[in-house]
């Protein structure tokens, strides 16, 4: 008995141990607990407690009764979900439009960071960097107004197309392009901030690694191959895999500003849908249900990627 009671104290101890000291770091680090208090704040009340409201997706929610009172149905949403073939034509939609954006808007970034990386010219290389962050600053609103205003029936291209004796395009309202314009959007704004990201992961490579490489003979795509690659190769690997977890989420804004009825079945995507079907139809039980499974989705995909990086010896997010 004394034994167990001799335990029991240690125990505390160290407990009171630990909180002593905690509070000691926290005392003496009050300052940088004062600044990051906003966004602290902000995390709690717009990203913590909304996750409270993921049980309306096993309720037959009544906004009325509130999540408290409102009957629950288990997993009748779900069923719902993966029985219904328009769930499924979106989901598809949402894959192809998120692959292309992978294999195209992810790797452009990286091409022209090196490209970028080869300039001598210092003010060259500030200029470029500039025009191409630029965009990433307008709203999908204005991006969306100008590719309308560029790409509609009697505008700037097909005026000039015209002028040369062409047959005008309308990729707008093409089931063909539509998908293709969606991501020429997300590279044209996007890019720069990708682009900027990779050049801080370039500026960390030895020189002497390249002057080594000159000497040995090694031209300039031995060195991109050898040297910058590798070189950048971890940042490459945690951006991949925190782009996972937005594969099925291709841009809600974006879309929904596109979207015309001539381009649905191949422009509607999951997140257009749980606007038309919550939103506009109140059904939020259902929509709830539909982005709580976009979400395990995702956490599965990170988690998963993260797993295989570190197994093949790369650096994983945590």
């Amino acid at each position: 008995m004394e034994a167990q009671n001799q335990i029991g104290c240690l125990v505390e101890t160290k407990a009171a141990g630990k909180r002593t000291r905690l509070a000691r770091r926290i005392l003496k680090e009050r300052y940088l607990w004062l600044m990051a208090l906003p966004g602290i704040l902000y995390l709690l009340i717009y990203k913590y407690v909304p996750m409270l409201g993921v049980v309306i997706a096993f309720q037959k929610y009544v906004p009325s009764k509130g999540f408290l009172q409102s009957d629950w149905v288990g997993l009748d949403h779900f069923r719902r979900i993966f029985e219904s073939p328009d769930v499924g034509r979106y989901f598809m939609n949402t894959i192809i439009i998120s692959f292309y954006q992978i294999v195209f808007a992810f790797t452009i970034p990286i091409v022209i960071a090196i490209m970028i990386n080869e300039i001598a010219s210092p003010l060259i290389k500030r200029f470029i960097q500039t025009a191409l962050y630029l965009p990433h600053f307008l709203s999908w609103v204005v991006v969306g107004g100008i590719f309308y205003l560029l790409f509609k029936s009697d505008g700037s291209i097909n005026t000039m197309l015209a002028s040369w004796g062409l047959d005008p395009i309308n990729i707008l309202s093409n089931k063909d392009t539509f998908r293709g314009m969606l991501v020429l959007q997300v590279i044209w704004k996007e890019s720069g901030w990708g682009t900027i990201i990779y050049l801080a992961a370039l500026t960390g490579i030895d020189p002497e690694l390249y002057e080594a490489a000159k000497i040995d003979g090694a031209g300039r795509i031995r060195q991109i191959w050898h040297i910058t690659l590798p070189g950048i190769k971890s940042t490459i690997v945690m951006l991949f895999i925190l782009r996972l977890g937005s594969v099925l989420d291709v841009g809600f804004e974006q879309v929904y500003l596109m979207l015309n009825s001539s381009v649905s079945q191949v422009g509607e995507v999951l997140e257009t849908y749980v606007y038309r079907v919550g939103v506009v139809n109140g059904n939020f039980s259902f929509t709830t249900a539909v982005g709580l499974l976009k979400g395990v989705v995702g956490m599965v995909l990170i988690v998963s990627a993260n797993t295989l990086a570190r197994r093949i010896g790369e650096k994983g997010i945590y």
